[in-house]
């Protein structure tokens, strides 16, 4: 066993997120350091949110994958996706395949639905010329921020309309299935409605959280992806375009009040403000891996330039389907 890695309470980015874990030596491998910091992680974890392990030696995925399955969880599948993405093996996949230009929000994974994982794992295996980077909050921290008025009306929850099609992922890639049968079966068991359209296509609605209480650490989050999924996170351009030839109950992805009123632009403006606010950026090296409580910590990706190769693996499945069963 090579020497035990370095632990400093410092982050690159000159915040307290995310703790940095360095290697004393590049001959020192991921799974060497793990043997060290596995008793230690759950407390990093709800200490901080979110770990940056750097100067590791990550010879490929099999090392990554590794790392990540140690933790005493199967890594999960992309269940329900809402963005495009390559499964490479074993519950490892690619990062969001947007175009390099398109700026991803913050967001923790799944927060649209009911089920989501409480680890997520990122490693950086090429890191990008120019940008690139992936951008994290405490979540805690957003809710502390976020105007009352908006925790209010966030507390009963919001509901997320998706409209499956051309411009949109296919229905068959979100649920994994070509059958029909096999859809309605997810939905009823997620609690999602369903409406089959003319053509073959799918309309589906479901309530869920605006805001939860973290099963470990009783605080309150910020937990919901309302500005991610609300029109008015598309260019103005497309957006009138689509609203203009599809109708706005039509367009691919919205979010409503969880009593199906609108959200206005204004709300979601102030939403995506305490969020920047709050961001934390950090420069990616080849070699890195970002491991975070999903639920305390969100992330994005900032636009970049050049080759950028970043993976991804989830773990520790948690649902809430009893939620707001009395709204559904």
């Amino acid at each position: 066993m090579s020497t035990s890695p370095c632990l400093e309470r410092r982050a690159p980015a000159g915040s307290s997120l995310p703790l940095l874990v360095e290697a004393r030596s590049r001959r020192e491998s991921l799974s060497e350091g793990l043997a060290l910091l596995r008793p230690r992680v759950q407390q990093m974890l709800d200490d901080v949110g979110g770990i940056l392990l750097r100067g590791f030696a990550v010879p490929g995925v099999d090392e990554f994958r590794e790392f990540a399955t140690a933790f005493g969880q199967p890594l999960l599948s992309y269940e329900l996706g809402s963005t495009p993405r390559t499964a490479i093996a074993g519950g490892v996949y690619t990062s969001t395949e947007y175009p390099a230009h398109q700026h991803i929000p913050l967001h923790s994974e799944q927060a649209y639905t009911r089920e989501w994982p409480m680890k997520i794992w990122f490693h950086c295996v090429t890191a990008a010329a120019v940008g690139g980077e992936t951008p994290i909050a405490d979540n805690r921290a957003i809710y502390a921020r976020m105007p009352p008025a908006i925790r209010e009306r966030f507390a009963a929850g919001v509901r997320y309309v998706r409209n499956f099609g051309d411009f949109d992922v296919p229905w068959q890639q979100v649920f994994n299935t070509e059958r029909r049968e096999d859809v309605e079966a997810q939905c009823r068991r997620a609690r999602i409605g369903w409406q089959w359209q003319s053509g073959g296509e799918l309309r589906t609605q479901q309530l869920c959280q605006g805001m939860e209480r973290h099963p470990r650490t009783g605080e309150s989050v910020w937990f919901n992806q309302a500005h991610l999924f609300h029109s008015s996170n598309l260019q103005p351009e497309v957006r009138e375009s689509l609203i203009d030839a599809l109708g706005i109950e039509n367009i691919p992805r919205d979010v409503l009040f969880a009593d199906g009123t609108a959200i206005p632009d204004a709300l979601l403006d102030d939403i995506r403000g305490v969020l920047a606010e709050q961001s934390v950026v950090f420069p990616w090296q080849a070699g890195d891996v970002l491991m975070l409580d999903n639920m305390r910590v969100s992330h994005g990706r900032a636009p970049f330039k050049g080759p950028r190769k970043v993976i991804v693996a989830m773990a520790e499945p948690h649902d809430n389907l009893s939620w707001g069963v009395r709204h559904s």
